[in-house]
Protein backbone atom coordinates (compact mmCIF):
# COMPACT_ATOMS: atom_id res chain seq x y z
CA UNK A 1 0.00 0.00 0.00
CA UNK A 2 1.18 3.62 -0.58
CA UNK A 3 0.03 6.61 1.48
CA UNK A 4 -1.12 9.91 0.13
CA UNK A 5 1.30 13.06 0.57
CA UNK A 6 1.25 14.76 3.66
CA UNK A 7 -0.19 17.90 1.80
CA UNK A 8 -2.50 15.66 0.67
CA UNK A 9 -4.22 15.27 3.86
CA UNK A 10 -3.50 18.80 4.97
CA UNK A 11 -6.73 20.08 4.94
CA UNK A 12 -9.58 20.00 7.21
CA UNK A 13 -12.87 19.39 4.99
CA UNK A 14 -15.09 22.31 6.46
CA UNK A 15 -17.90 20.76 8.03
CA UNK A 16 -21.52 21.80 6.33
CA UNK A 17 -24.66 20.76 8.05
CA UNK A 18 -26.85 19.96 5.05
CA UNK A 19 -27.72 16.30 4.20
CA UNK A 20 -25.56 16.17 0.46
CA UNK A 21 -22.26 17.15 2.35
CA UNK A 22 -22.69 14.86 5.40
CA UNK A 23 -23.83 12.34 3.22
CA UNK A 24 -20.10 12.98 0.77
CA UNK A 25 -17.99 13.17 3.88
CA UNK A 26 -19.76 9.67 5.21
CA UNK A 27 -18.71 7.90 2.05
CA UNK A 28 -14.76 7.23 3.08
CA UNK A 29 -16.28 5.47 6.39
CA UNK A 30 -18.88 4.04 4.85
CA UNK A 31 -16.16 2.19 2.82
CA UNK A 32 -14.20 1.08 5.59
CA UNK A 33 -17.23 -0.65 7.03
CA UNK A 34 -18.02 -2.42 3.66
CA UNK A 35 -14.03 -3.36 3.42
CA UNK A 36 -14.17 -4.65 6.42
CA UNK A 37 -17.55 -6.71 6.39
CA UNK A 38 -16.06 -8.04 2.87
CA UNK A 39 -12.63 -8.97 4.47
CA UNK A 40 -14.87 -11.37 7.12
CA UNK A 41 -16.29 -13.07 5.09
CA UNK A 42 -13.56 -13.82 2.62
CA UNK A 43 -11.36 -14.65 6.02
CA UNK A 44 -14.61 -17.52 6.66
CA UNK A 45 -14.33 -19.03 3.27
CA UNK A 46 -10.55 -18.87 3.55
CA UNK A 47 -10.14 -20.85 6.74
CA UNK A 48 -13.13 -23.14 5.75
CA UNK A 49 -11.14 -24.22 3.22
CA UNK A 50 -8.88 -25.83 5.84
CA UNK A 51 -11.24 -27.95 7.55
CA UNK A 52 -13.83 -28.04 10.30
CA UNK A 53 -11.52 -27.99 13.32
CA UNK A 54 -9.93 -24.68 11.43
CA UNK A 55 -13.53 -23.12 10.97
CA UNK A 56 -14.61 -23.86 14.68
CA UNK A 57 -11.30 -22.17 15.99
CA UNK A 58 -11.65 -18.93 14.38
CA UNK A 59 -15.38 -18.61 15.34
CA UNK A 60 -14.23 -18.51 18.90
CA UNK A 61 -11.79 -16.13 18.01
CA UNK A 62 -14.07 -13.83 15.73
CA UNK A 63 -15.72 -12.34 18.87
CA UNK A 64 -13.06 -11.47 20.55
CA UNK A 65 -11.27 -9.74 16.96
CA UNK A 66 -14.78 -8.16 16.48
CA UNK A 67 -14.75 -6.60 20.20
CA UNK A 68 -11.13 -5.41 20.05
CA UNK A 69 -12.42 -3.50 16.02
CA UNK A 70 -15.61 -2.06 17.59
CA UNK A 71 -13.31 -0.75 20.94
CA UNK A 72 -10.79 0.87 18.98
CA UNK A 73 -12.77 2.50 15.80
CA UNK A 74 -16.51 3.10 17.24
CA UNK A 75 -15.78 3.62 21.09
CA UNK A 76 -12.43 4.78 22.01
CA UNK A 77 -11.63 5.91 18.65
CA UNK A 78 -15.54 8.22 18.83
CA UNK A 79 -13.85 9.18 22.15
CA UNK A 80 -10.39 10.57 20.85
CA UNK A 81 -12.76 11.68 17.51
CA UNK A 82 -15.06 13.69 19.81
CA UNK A 83 -12.39 15.61 22.53
CA UNK A 84 -10.10 16.89 19.27
CA UNK A 85 -13.46 17.99 17.49
CA UNK A 86 -14.97 19.95 20.70
CA UNK A 87 -11.16 21.79 21.33
CA UNK A 88 -10.95 22.37 17.69
CA UNK A 89 -14.29 23.66 18.08
CA UNK A 90 -13.53 25.73 20.77
CA UNK A 91 -10.52 27.15 19.04
CA UNK A 92 -7.81 25.82 20.85
CA UNK A 93 -5.19 24.30 18.92
CA UNK A 94 -2.95 23.92 21.27
CA UNK A 95 -4.34 22.01 23.23
CA UNK A 96 -5.70 19.78 20.33
CA UNK A 97 -2.36 19.09 19.93
CA UNK A 98 -1.43 18.03 22.98
CA UNK A 99 -4.62 15.76 23.05
CA UNK A 100 -3.12 13.72 19.91
CA UNK A 101 -0.16 12.64 22.81
CA UNK A 102 -3.08 11.45 25.44
CA UNK A 103 -4.92 9.95 22.73
CA UNK A 104 -1.90 7.63 21.28
CA UNK A 105 -0.75 6.59 24.73
CA UNK A 106 -4.51 4.96 26.12
CA UNK A 107 -4.39 3.42 22.31
CA UNK A 108 -1.10 1.64 22.44
CA UNK A 109 -1.72 0.86 26.21
CA UNK A 110 -4.82 -0.67 25.66
CA UNK A 111 -3.46 -2.56 22.38
CA UNK A 112 -0.46 -4.13 24.46
CA UNK A 113 -2.98 -4.90 27.34
CA UNK A 114 -5.42 -6.86 25.29
CA UNK A 115 -2.08 -8.37 23.48
CA UNK A 116 -0.67 -9.87 27.27
CA UNK A 117 -4.30 -10.85 28.23
CA UNK A 118 -4.66 -13.10 25.23
CA UNK A 119 -1.29 -14.36 25.48
CA UNK A 120 -1.27 -15.08 29.60
CA UNK A 121 -5.50 -16.22 29.31
CA UNK A 122 -6.04 -17.57 26.08
CA UNK A 123 -5.90 -20.82 26.56
CA UNK A 124 -8.27 -21.29 29.52
CA UNK A 125 -10.12 -18.76 28.18
CA UNK A 126 -11.59 -20.81 24.71
CA UNK A 127 -11.34 -24.45 27.19
CA UNK A 128 -13.91 -22.38 29.06
CA UNK A 129 -16.15 -21.63 26.22
CA UNK A 130 -16.41 -25.45 25.05
CA UNK A 131 -12.69 -26.12 22.94
CA UNK A 132 -10.98 -29.03 23.24
CA UNK A 133 -8.13 -30.94 21.58
CA UNK A 134 -7.39 -30.06 17.97
CA UNK A 135 -9.52 -27.09 18.10
CA UNK A 136 -8.60 -25.64 21.34
CA UNK A 137 -4.35 -26.20 19.91
CA UNK A 138 -5.68 -24.14 16.66
CA UNK A 139 -7.93 -21.56 18.57
CA UNK A 140 -4.72 -20.87 20.96
CA UNK A 141 -2.53 -20.36 18.05
CA UNK A 142 -4.73 -17.93 16.18
CA UNK A 143 -5.71 -15.92 18.69
CA UNK A 144 -1.54 -15.75 19.95
CA UNK A 145 -1.00 -14.35 16.77
CA UNK A 146 -3.17 -12.38 16.04
CA UNK A 147 -3.15 -10.26 19.01
CA UNK A 148 0.41 -9.33 18.64
CA UNK A 149 -0.81 -7.19 15.59
CA UNK A 150 -3.71 -5.67 17.91
CA UNK A 151 -1.94 -2.42 19.40
CA UNK A 152 -0.78 -2.24 15.58
CA UNK A 153 -4.93 -1.99 14.93
CA UNK A 154 -5.50 0.18 17.95
CA UNK A 155 -2.46 2.62 16.89
CA UNK A 156 -4.29 2.67 13.59
CA UNK A 157 -7.76 3.66 14.97
CA UNK A 158 -6.46 6.14 17.24
CA UNK A 159 -4.41 7.91 14.19
CA UNK A 160 -7.44 7.47 11.96
CA UNK A 161 -9.67 8.86 14.81
CA UNK A 162 -7.12 12.14 15.48
CA UNK A 163 -8.21 12.48 12.01
CA UNK A 164 -11.93 12.50 11.47
CA UNK A 165 -11.73 14.78 14.67
CA UNK A 166 -9.85 17.05 12.80
CA UNK A 167 -12.11 16.59 9.93
CA UNK A 168 -9.97 14.74 7.68
CA UNK A 169 -12.38 11.97 6.44
CA UNK A 170 -11.39 10.83 3.45
CA UNK A 171 -7.59 10.28 3.66
CA UNK A 172 -8.17 7.90 6.83
CA UNK A 173 -10.86 6.16 5.32
CA UNK A 174 -9.46 5.37 2.09
CA UNK A 175 -6.42 3.90 3.60
CA UNK A 176 -8.26 1.86 5.95
CA UNK A 177 -10.70 0.49 3.58
CA UNK A 178 -7.54 -0.49 1.91
CA UNK A 179 -6.09 -2.29 4.52
CA UNK A 180 -9.02 -4.61 5.05
CA UNK A 181 -8.99 -4.98 1.24
CA UNK A 182 -5.40 -6.19 1.09
CA UNK A 183 -5.21 -8.76 4.43
CA UNK A 184 -7.37 -11.27 3.01
CA UNK A 185 -5.08 -11.38 -0.09
CA UNK A 186 -1.73 -11.43 1.62
CA UNK A 187 -3.48 -13.79 4.17
CA UNK A 188 -4.36 -16.49 1.61
CA UNK A 189 -1.07 -15.99 -0.04
CA UNK A 190 0.23 -16.98 3.08
CA UNK A 191 -1.90 -19.29 4.17
CA UNK A 192 -1.38 -21.77 0.75
CA UNK A 193 1.68 -20.13 -0.78
CA UNK A 194 2.14 -18.51 -3.50
CA UNK A 195 4.97 -18.01 -5.69
CA UNK A 196 8.43 -18.57 -3.22
CA UNK A 197 6.13 -17.77 -0.17
CA UNK A 198 5.70 -21.23 2.05
CA UNK A 199 2.38 -22.52 2.88
CA UNK A 200 1.53 -21.51 6.42
CA UNK A 201 -1.85 -22.97 7.23
CA UNK A 202 -4.28 -20.63 9.86
CA UNK A 203 -1.35 -18.59 10.86
CA UNK A 204 -1.23 -17.01 7.38
CA UNK A 205 -3.89 -15.09 8.32
CA UNK A 206 -3.27 -13.41 11.31
CA UNK A 207 0.74 -13.23 10.00
CA UNK A 208 -1.48 -11.00 6.88
CA UNK A 209 -3.03 -8.77 9.82
CA UNK A 210 -0.01 -7.80 11.71
CA UNK A 211 1.96 -6.95 8.23
CA UNK A 212 -1.05 -4.75 7.04
CA UNK A 213 -1.80 -2.98 10.20
CA UNK A 214 2.01 -1.94 10.69
CA UNK A 215 2.15 -0.66 7.21
CA UNK A 216 -1.30 1.05 7.93
CA UNK A 217 -0.55 2.39 11.29
CA UNK A 218 3.06 3.75 9.94
CA UNK A 219 1.39 5.65 7.07
CA UNK A 220 -0.88 7.36 9.42
CA UNK A 221 1.50 8.12 11.46
CA UNK A 222 3.53 9.87 8.88
CA UNK A 223 0.39 12.33 8.07
CA UNK A 224 -0.03 12.54 11.52
CA UNK A 225 3.16 14.15 12.55
CA UNK A 226 3.49 15.92 9.12
CA UNK A 227 0.70 18.47 9.66
CA UNK A 228 -2.53 16.22 8.19
CA UNK A 229 -4.56 17.33 10.84
CA UNK A 230 -3.98 21.32 10.02
CA UNK A 231 -1.56 21.51 12.98
CA UNK A 232 1.82 19.73 14.61
CA UNK A 233 1.21 17.24 17.27
CA UNK A 234 2.63 17.58 20.26
CA UNK A 235 4.05 14.04 21.18
CA UNK A 236 6.37 15.70 24.33
CA UNK A 237 5.83 17.23 27.38
CA UNK A 238 3.43 16.63 31.11
CA UNK A 239 0.67 14.58 31.01
CA UNK A 240 -2.70 16.18 31.80
CA UNK A 241 -5.50 14.02 33.65
CA UNK A 242 -8.37 16.34 32.41
CA UNK A 243 -7.12 15.33 28.83
CA UNK A 244 -7.38 11.90 29.77
CA UNK A 245 -10.35 12.65 30.74
CA UNK A 246 -11.83 14.17 28.13
CA UNK A 247 -11.59 10.97 25.73
CA UNK A 248 -12.25 8.50 28.90
CA UNK A 249 -15.61 10.50 29.79
CA UNK A 250 -16.60 9.19 25.84
CA UNK A 251 -14.65 6.21 25.22
CA UNK A 252 -14.63 4.34 28.56
CA UNK A 253 -18.57 4.08 28.36
CA UNK A 254 -18.39 3.59 24.52
CA UNK A 255 -16.14 0.41 25.24
CA UNK A 256 -18.56 -0.92 27.76
CA UNK A 257 -21.52 -0.78 25.90
CA UNK A 258 -19.21 -2.58 22.80
CA UNK A 259 -18.77 -5.12 25.55
CA UNK A 260 -22.30 -5.10 26.29
CA UNK A 261 -23.57 -5.62 22.66
CA UNK A 262 -20.75 -8.66 22.12
CA UNK A 263 -22.35 -9.93 25.35
CA UNK A 264 -26.00 -9.54 24.02
CA UNK A 265 -24.89 -11.75 20.94
CA UNK A 266 -23.11 -14.35 22.86
CA UNK A 267 -26.79 -14.65 25.63
CA UNK A 268 -28.87 -14.58 22.61
CA UNK A 269 -26.97 -17.62 21.01
CA UNK A 270 -26.70 -19.05 23.84
CA UNK A 271 -30.47 -19.19 24.72
CA UNK A 272 -31.27 -20.39 20.93
CA UNK A 273 -28.48 -23.29 21.01
CA UNK A 274 -31.26 -25.05 23.05
CA UNK A 275 -33.75 -25.23 20.10
CA UNK A 276 -31.00 -27.13 17.97
CA UNK A 277 -28.11 -26.69 15.37
CA UNK A 278 -30.74 -25.25 12.71
CA UNK A 279 -32.10 -22.50 14.91
CA UNK A 280 -28.34 -21.83 16.04
CA UNK A 281 -27.54 -21.66 11.71
CA UNK A 282 -30.96 -19.47 11.53
CA UNK A 283 -30.25 -16.80 14.03
CA UNK A 284 -26.94 -16.61 12.40
CA UNK A 285 -28.08 -16.04 9.15
CA UNK A 286 -30.11 -13.31 10.20
CA UNK A 287 -28.50 -11.80 12.81
CA UNK A 288 -25.90 -11.40 9.45
CA UNK A 289 -28.42 -8.58 8.23
CA UNK A 290 -26.93 -6.33 10.86
CA UNK A 291 -23.89 -6.28 8.91
CA UNK A 292 -25.39 -3.75 6.31
CA UNK A 293 -26.70 -1.44 9.25
CA UNK A 294 -23.15 -1.65 10.82
CA UNK A 295 -21.23 0.45 7.82
CA UNK A 296 -24.09 2.65 7.26
CA UNK A 297 -24.64 3.57 10.54
CA UNK A 298 -20.63 4.28 11.55
CA UNK A 299 -20.23 6.16 7.90
CA UNK A 300 -22.68 8.77 8.65
CA UNK A 301 -21.92 8.35 12.91
CA UNK A 302 -18.21 9.06 12.30
CA UNK A 303 -19.09 12.47 10.34
CA UNK A 304 -21.42 13.04 13.02
CA UNK A 305 -19.20 12.57 15.99
CA UNK A 306 -16.75 15.65 14.61
CA UNK A 307 -19.28 17.43 13.39
CA UNK A 308 -21.35 17.75 16.41
CA UNK A 309 -18.17 18.15 18.58
CA UNK A 310 -17.50 21.37 16.31
CA UNK A 311 -20.53 22.88 17.38
CA UNK A 312 -20.73 21.83 20.82
CA UNK A 313 -17.08 23.02 21.08
CA UNK A 314 -18.29 26.55 19.87
CA UNK A 315 -21.03 26.32 22.14
CA UNK A 316 -23.86 25.88 19.41
CA UNK A 317 -26.12 23.09 21.02
CA UNK A 318 -28.96 23.50 19.06
CA UNK A 319 -27.47 23.74 15.76
CA UNK A 320 -25.63 20.71 16.92
CA UNK A 321 -28.98 18.60 17.44
CA UNK A 322 -30.51 19.42 14.40
CA UNK A 323 -27.47 18.13 12.72
CA UNK A 324 -27.82 14.65 15.47
CA UNK A 325 -31.42 14.50 14.21
CA UNK A 326 -30.93 15.19 10.36
CA UNK A 327 -28.52 12.00 10.78
CA UNK A 328 -30.21 9.80 12.52
CA UNK A 329 -33.41 10.30 10.71
CA UNK A 330 -31.42 9.25 7.69
CA UNK A 331 -29.72 6.38 9.03
CA UNK A 332 -33.17 5.07 10.90
CA UNK A 333 -35.05 5.69 6.63
CA UNK A 334 -31.99 3.56 5.26
CA UNK A 335 -32.17 0.87 7.81
CA UNK A 336 -36.20 0.39 7.83
CA UNK A 337 -35.77 -0.03 4.14
CA UNK A 338 -33.76 -2.86 4.67
CA UNK A 339 -35.50 -4.16 7.46
CA UNK A 340 -38.85 -3.94 6.19
CA UNK A 341 -37.52 -5.40 2.85
CA UNK A 342 -36.01 -8.58 4.57
CA UNK A 343 -39.16 -9.35 6.51
CA UNK A 344 -41.19 -8.90 3.65
CA UNK A 345 -39.37 -11.29 1.33
CA UNK A 346 -37.13 -12.89 3.47
CA UNK A 347 -35.90 -15.75 1.15
CA UNK A 348 -34.04 -13.45 -1.12
CA UNK A 349 -31.49 -13.08 1.84
CA UNK A 350 -31.77 -16.74 3.84
CA UNK A 351 -31.22 -18.13 0.36
CA UNK A 352 -28.11 -16.50 0.23
CA UNK A 353 -26.28 -18.84 2.76
CA UNK A 354 -28.77 -21.80 2.82
CA UNK A 355 -31.08 -24.31 1.09
CA UNK A 356 -31.83 -25.95 4.24
CA UNK A 357 -35.58 -26.22 4.60
CA UNK A 358 -35.39 -26.66 8.40
CA UNK A 359 -33.41 -23.70 8.66
CA UNK A 360 -35.00 -21.81 5.95
CA UNK A 361 -38.16 -21.81 8.18
CA UNK A 362 -36.70 -20.98 11.59
CA UNK A 363 -34.72 -17.54 9.89
CA UNK A 364 -37.92 -16.61 8.28
CA UNK A 365 -39.72 -16.38 11.36
CA UNK A 366 -36.45 -13.95 12.68
CA UNK A 367 -36.12 -12.12 9.96
CA UNK A 368 -40.00 -11.13 9.92
CA UNK A 369 -40.22 -10.32 13.68
CA UNK A 370 -36.79 -8.55 14.16
CA UNK A 371 -36.44 -7.11 10.87
CA UNK A 372 -39.02 -4.06 11.30
CA UNK A 373 -37.29 -3.28 14.38
CA UNK A 374 -33.92 -2.64 12.60
CA UNK A 375 -35.29 1.50 11.63
CA UNK A 376 -34.67 1.75 15.70
CA UNK A 377 -31.45 0.12 15.87
CA UNK A 378 -30.33 2.77 13.02
CA UNK A 379 -31.67 5.61 14.31
CA UNK A 380 -30.10 4.69 18.05
CA UNK A 381 -26.83 3.97 16.56
CA UNK A 382 -26.76 7.08 14.09
CA UNK A 383 -27.77 9.33 17.34
CA UNK A 384 -25.21 7.19 19.70
CA UNK A 385 -22.39 8.39 17.47
CA UNK A 386 -23.76 12.12 17.69
CA UNK A 387 -23.91 11.82 21.30
CA UNK A 388 -20.06 10.86 21.27
CA UNK A 389 -19.63 14.22 19.78
CA UNK A 390 -21.74 15.85 22.36
CA UNK A 391 -20.05 14.08 25.19
CA UNK A 392 -23.35 13.46 26.32
CA UNK A 393 -23.16 9.28 26.54
CA UNK A 394 -25.72 8.41 29.80
CA UNK A 395 -28.76 7.52 27.77
CA UNK A 396 -26.66 5.49 25.20
CA UNK A 397 -24.95 3.71 28.12
CA UNK A 398 -28.77 2.74 29.72
CA UNK A 399 -29.67 2.34 26.36
CA UNK A 400 -27.35 -0.75 25.79
CA UNK A 401 -27.98 -2.29 29.34
CA UNK A 402 -32.30 -1.61 28.54
CA UNK A 403 -30.62 -3.90 24.99
CA UNK A 404 -29.02 -6.32 26.84
CA UNK A 405 -31.54 -6.90 29.08
CA UNK A 406 -34.58 -7.52 27.13
CA UNK A 407 -32.63 -9.92 24.41
CA UNK A 408 -30.96 -11.48 27.08
CA UNK A 409 -33.31 -11.66 30.09
CA UNK A 410 -36.59 -10.90 28.04
CA UNK A 411 -35.33 -14.33 25.60
CA UNK A 412 -34.56 -16.28 28.67
CA UNK A 413 -38.72 -16.08 30.22
CA UNK A 414 -39.85 -16.69 26.74
CA UNK A 415 -37.46 -19.39 26.14
CA UNK A 416 -38.30 -20.97 29.50
CA UNK A 417 -41.55 -19.84 32.20
CA UNK A 418 -43.60 -17.84 29.17
CA UNK A 419 -43.14 -21.05 26.97
CA UNK A 420 -43.20 -18.57 24.36
CA UNK A 421 -40.66 -20.61 21.96
CA UNK A 422 -38.26 -18.91 19.20
CA UNK A 423 -40.93 -16.73 18.23
CA UNK A 424 -40.99 -15.10 22.27
CA UNK A 425 -37.07 -15.22 22.09
CA UNK A 426 -36.73 -13.11 18.59
CA UNK A 427 -39.67 -10.92 19.88
CA UNK A 428 -37.52 -9.74 22.78
CA UNK A 429 -34.23 -9.41 20.53
CA UNK A 430 -36.38 -7.33 18.21
CA UNK A 431 -37.79 -5.40 21.56
CA UNK A 432 -34.30 -4.77 22.99
CA UNK A 433 -33.87 -3.14 19.12
CA UNK A 434 -36.62 -1.17 20.17
CA UNK A 435 -36.19 -0.27 23.41
CA UNK A 436 -32.12 0.96 22.23
CA UNK A 437 -32.85 2.93 19.78
CA UNK A 438 -36.25 4.73 22.12
CA UNK A 439 -33.61 5.48 24.87
CA UNK A 440 -30.91 6.71 22.77
CA UNK A 441 -33.45 9.46 21.08
CA UNK A 442 -35.05 10.31 24.38
CA UNK A 443 -31.03 11.51 25.30
CA UNK A 444 -31.12 13.75 22.03
CA UNK A 445 -33.55 16.40 23.50
CA UNK A 446 -32.89 20.08 24.55
CA UNK A 447 -32.75 19.57 27.96
CA UNK A 448 -29.91 16.96 28.00
CA UNK A 449 -28.09 18.74 25.07
CA UNK A 450 -26.98 22.22 26.65
CA UNK A 451 -23.95 23.66 27.62
CA UNK A 452 -23.18 22.96 31.65
CA UNK A 453 -24.25 25.49 33.84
Amino acid sequence: MTGPSPQAAAAPVAYDERIGPLLRQSLPTTLVGFAQGGALIAETALVGRLGTEALAAYALVLPFALLMNMMSTGAMGGGVSAAIARTLGAGRRDEAAALIRHALLIGVGLGLLFCLLMQVAGRPLFAAIGARGLVLDLAVLYAGVLFLGVPLQWLAATLASVLRGAGVMAMPGKLIAAAWTVEPLLGAALMFGAGPLPALGIVGLPIAYCLVFAATSALLLRAVMAGGCGFVPRLRGPLCAALFARILSVGAVASAMATLAVATTVAVTALIAGFGPAAIAAYGIAARLEFLMVPLSFGIGATLTQQVGRRVGAGEWTRARALAWRGGWLVCAACAAIGIAAAAFPDAWIGLFTDDPAVAEVARLALRIIGPAYALLGLGMALYFASQGAGRMRWPFAAAVVRFGCAAGGGALAAGPLGLGLAGVFGAVAAGLVGYGLLVAIGVRARAWQAPR
